[in-house]
């Protein structure tokens, strides 16, 4: 990756700290302005406003984490291509691909584990909401440990056709020294 669109990338550095921010603010509204209303009732669609208010604030929030992620994704690709780079996987493709891939499971890993417990607190449905990320990372893990195995069989199987080539080459050859 050339040093002009890793500049390009790191400019979407102030917008994911701005989206996480706001994020963290909505959130923090959504546990302390829900119980200010407590007891009314919003009229036409009979849900307490307790709720309401909790669920909008809630979207907001979900709509900053999913800004967040798109640019922590967009700036994790850039990191992973660099810290690749150090490794010594410079222009391999598929070894860069099983790289990211490894680095998102390791990621996958690390934010649901910060994350369940923190959706687990939410009142009434943290369980269902805690479970469900728990199935999404699952999922998500293997997807990526199937990517990864299909990238390696596919270079294994591209390792073993030159090898078999080499062979044939090599067995053409002794037949024409001892015929």
């Amino acid at each position: 990756m050339s040093r002009k669109k890793i500049r390009e990338e790191m400019k979407r550095l102030p917008r994911l700290i701005m989206s996480v921010t706001m994020a963290a603010i909505f959130w923090g509204i959504s546990m302390v302005v829900p119980p200010l209303v407590e007891g009314m009732t919003v009229p036409g669609i009979n849900v307490s406003g307790r709720f309401f208010l909790w669920v909008c604030f809630m979207l907001v929030t979900v709509i900053f984490v999913i800004r967040a992620l798109a640019d922590a994704l967009s700036l994790a690709d850039v990191l992973t291509d660099i810290f690749l780079r150090r490794l010594g996987a410079k222009e391999d493709r598929s070894l860069i691909r099983v790289g990211r891939d490894a680095i998102y499971i390791i990621l996958t890993i690390l934010l649901a584990s910060a994350f369940i417990p923190i959706l687990s607190s939410v009142a009434e449905i943290g369980n269902m909401l805690a479970s469900a990320a728990s199935l999404v990372a699952l999922g998500l893990i293997i997807l990526l440990i199937y990517d990864i195995g299909r990238v390696l069989y596919r270079t294994v199987e591209e390792k073993a056709e030159v090898l078999a080539d080499r062979l044939v080459k090599l067995a053409k050859r002794n037949r024409k020294k001892k015929g």
